[in-house]
């Protein structure tokens, strides 16, 4: 259970989901002084949560003793069932065929590499390639667009938009070669209003987000991908905390991969994994120098 749904007041909440609780287990060790600590709130009152949370987790496990298990399942079938999980093109052919068939649904692919390399345009590509239609090979969704840096261009989305619209009025006349070609139904401006677009503008809003994801694609379950550009950018700086830091980052990962897996969808973020090596980096070089 996530400490979003605690019967706790919503200040509460918030404060602990920016100081990367977000599970109930993350709070079974804790102590009130760490937890008052963490959250700059009086001890009696982080008393008062940790009864809350440890009495939650109780009627959980509870509840679970009477769940049913399901058998297990064989390798072979998971083989076989990611092969049919369908793929969203790059647009490169190479890049697709290195990918196995493009970027997988039910996964978190992670983008990494230096500035400028091109993760923004592949990000923007992917937005309006997964709206392709069925027909043409597509998944006919829709995507979120989460933008850390403020590096997403409308009007390079509008421009990649004409010519896929371009590609598939050409795919369309070779395919009906020499017969009346039917007309290509989705225009740029279709795809436009087909990407939702999110501005984030600190960590802490990044973290509200994403928590958010859940109800905003159940209500939405045409989306098929969710691109965050970038995942670190808000983590960067002012964290003198590196366990904080990688707590938040980590519990994130965890969110996009159950978002990935239950929506059967494909998520793009970078430099998640990046940083937790990063930081246990540093933790071996402080462990060497003490």
């Amino acid at each position: 259970m996530e400490v979003g749904r605690l019967p706790i007041s919503a200040s509460q909440r918030g404060k602990l989901i920016s100081a990367g609780y977000t599970s109930l287990s993350s709070l079974s060790s804790l102590s009130p002084s760490d937890l008052a600590k963490d959250l700059n709130i009086p001890e009696s009152e982080a008393l008062e949560i940790l009864k809350v949370a440890s009495l939650t987790s109780r009627l959980d496990k509870q509840d679970g003793n009477h769940a049913f298990v399901n058998g297990a399942q064989t390798a072979w079938d998971m083989l076989h069932e990611e092969q049919l999980f369908p793929r969203i093109t790059t647009s490169c052919a190479d890049m697709d065929e290195i990918l196995g068939g493009g970027i997988n649904c039910k996964e978190v692919t992670e983008i990494g590499g230096v500035p400028g390399i091109g993760k923004t345009q592949l990000g923007i590509q992917l937005a309006v390639n997964v709206q392709i239609p069925v027909e043409y090979g597509g998944l006919g969704g829709k995507a979120i667009y989460i933008d850390t840096e403020g590096s997403f261009m409308v009007e390079r989305a509008q421009q990649i938009a004409e010519a896929c619209v371009v590609d598939m009025s050409e795919y369309n006349d070779l395919l009906r070669k020499g017969n009346r070609a039917c007309q290509v139904r989705i225009q740029p401006n279709d795809i436009l209003e087909n990407i939702f677009y999110f501005r984030i503008c600190s960590y802490t809003e990044q973290i509200a987000l994403i928590n958010y994801l859940d109800r905003f694609i159940s209500e939405h379950k045409d989306v098929k991908i969710v691109i965050v550009d970038s995942v670190t950018f808000h983590f960067r700086q002012d964290f003198d905390d590196l366990a904080l830091r990688t707590r938040l980052l980590g519990g994130m990962a965890l969110k996009l991969m159950n978002l990935a897996r239950n929506y059967s969808l494909a998520v793009i973020a970078g430099h998640i994994l990046a940083q937790i090596v990063l930081f246990y980096i540093g933790m071996a070089m402080n462990d060497m120098h003490t």
